[in-house]
């Protein structure tokens, strides 16, 4: 080489190279929607179970939206896509099954996928391997694909993920959203196509492994410890669940879990990320309501909306009736259902005066309780008993005047904040994520949102809607002035931007750097 290409080479190499933005890989089970651009068919993209959904496409958004590197791995679920492969047109199915050049999003194949109309399996062996396949794509294909800078896991299905991301030596993130798990062999892992020979000693077993063959068939992997002993950070979904579990308040929380989410708030790499309510639940445009209203005036198209939900429920038909909402799962272990059936007759014949009404929009064990205590005492024209139908959901956050949400424990909870959205105001328990997003109502110093009992038992329950009641009978002037100021505040409060900027902070921390240079 002559000298003045020598020259060159060495004043390229002294040059300042550019930084390139860090790549985030997202790797979720859920979501809700993903940005136009991303990617060929990411308006059609879309499954949810919980608020997992939300929060990761939020998220997404929020970094595409600021410029971010961001991709998503998904599982390809075609029938949840409302994508027929048969039924596309040549050219359709050629744009759909060819990339952009630039395309964010990563569909894990496989046939276990493709047939799906829920995203989480209730027999153990399915559910295990459900998650297997995804992982096994994720793994084998996705990520090294992909290249990324950091990888964000959320909750057991991709909790083989943070083992292999710290042998790699990739910063990786794993949220927990629910304790849940699942416990499968090496063995099994591997006879999925999943080669954990390269991360075994990342993983958590059921006892101290003592070398790879002696843990391969007998000693299980507990995914969700795994996830947690495996990243370099956690976040729960609320600040108060994460102290809870610390702490040691839910003895539902498996020693191994809890023991592992303790090690990680030792090391000061846990965290605790309130998750907020999709976009869509704005009384404002919900095309779901019959009539829409702000925070400046709400009460009168509010009271249009309850008349409209009494009538399509079969209830008596009376704008100034109390009318209360249950609008999660009716499952006695965690949701509280069991206090409100104890209690259910009796606070409708002590309001009997007041026309109190209970609306339930909710799937569960407990459903048919509800349905046999209206038969029972005939309350059809007082309280309506309704399967889970999201249309329905909404027009009763706009109809109604409180939600119940007296979970017994929560790692987030949704409903209270979109109840606070809508001017429904919450009756809840104090615990988790209730703890952070509900505050007692006290009108006298202009603060709260809700109504919070502190003991739970039935008695506590009925203690809190008796709150509720007493602020029901304030003047008009009162109440008014009290819902404008929470729905307000609450918007402010519960937005899944804030969530978003939240993970994104936590993310620079894990890289030492921006996310956009």
């Amino acid at each position: 080489m002559n000298e003045y290409l020598q020259q060159q080479v060495r004043a390229k190499d002294r040059a300042p190279q550019k930084l390139r933005n860090p790549r985030i890989l997202i790797i979720t089970p859920e979501i809700t929607y993903l940005p136009r651009g991303m990617g060929n068919m990411a308006n059609v993209l879309t499954a949810k179970a919980g608020g997992m959904a939300d929060v990761s496409a939020s998220l997404v958004s929020e970094l595409y939206s600021l410029g971010a590197d961001v991709h998503v791995a998904l599982p390809h679920y075609r029938r949840m896509f409302n994508i027929d492969i048969g039924q596309l047109i040549s050219d359709e199915l050629r744009i759909f099954q060819e990339k952009l050049p630039d395309s964010r999003i990563h569909l894990a194949e496989d046939r276990i996928f493709y047939y799906r109309d829920s995203i989480y399996s209730g027999y153990g062996e399915e559910a295990a391997n459900i998650s297997l396949a995804f992982q096994r794509e994720a793994i084998n294909n996705i990520i090294t694909t992909v290249k990324p800078d950091l990888i964000h896991c959320n909750d057991w299905m991709t909790g083989l993920i943070p083992a292999m991301a710290r042998r790699r030596a990739i910063p990786c993130l794993f949220t927990i959203h629910n304790i849940h798990t699942q416990k499968i062999s090496l063995a099994h892992i591997e006879d999925r196509g999943i080669d954990a020979a390269e991360f075994w000693q990342n993983l958590y077993f059921s006892w101290p492994p003592a070398n790879y063959e002696e843990s391969r068939e007998r000693n299980l992997v507990d995914l969700l410890a795994s996830g947690i002993f495996g990243a370099h950070f956690i976040n729960t979904v609320s600040p108060t669940f994460l102290r809870e579990i610390t702490d040691g308040w839910h003895n539902f929380v498996p020693d191994p879990i809890r023991q592992e989410i303790i090690n990680k708030e030792h090391a000061g790499c846990a965290f605790g990320i309130t998750n907020a309510p999709d976009k869509v639940f704005n009384p404002e445009e919900d095309p779901n309501l019959e009539f829409h209203y702000s925070y400046d005036a709400p009460m009168k198209n509010k009271t249009r909306n309850k008349t409209v939900l009494q009538k399509k429920l079969g209830l008596s038909e009376d704008p100034e009736a109390p009318l209360f909402f249950w609008p999660s799962r009716l499952d006695p272990v965690q949701k509280g259902c069991d206090l409100l059936a104890h209690v259910l007759y009796h606070l409708v014949a002590s309001y009997h005066e007041d026309n109190l009404q209970m609306v339930f929009v909710a799937n569960g064990s407990y459903q048919e309780v509800f349905r046999n205590i209206v038969r029972f005492h005939d309350l059809f024209d007082r309280v309506a008993v309704s399967a889970f139908d999201e249309k329905l959901s909404h027009q009763a956050y706009a109809a109604s005047d409180f939600v119940l949400m007296p979970s017994k424990f929560e790692p987030c909870g949704l409903p209270q904040m979109i109840g606070a959205l809508f001017g429904s105001l919450p009756v809840a328990f104090d615990t988790g994520g209730l703890h952070d997003t509900v505050e007692h109502l006290n009108v006298e110093e202009n603060r709260g949102n809700g109504f919070l009992f502190e003991v739970f038992d039935a008695g506590g329950l009925e203690w809190a809607v008796d709150q509720a009641m007493q602020f029901f009978h304030s003047s008009p002037e009162i109440k008014g002035q009290q819902i404008s100021r929470i729905m307000k505040e609450s918007r402010e409060q519960f937005n899944l931007s804030q969530t978003a900027h939240k993970y994104i902070s936590l993310y620079e921390k894990m890289l030492h750097r921006p996310l956009v240079v």
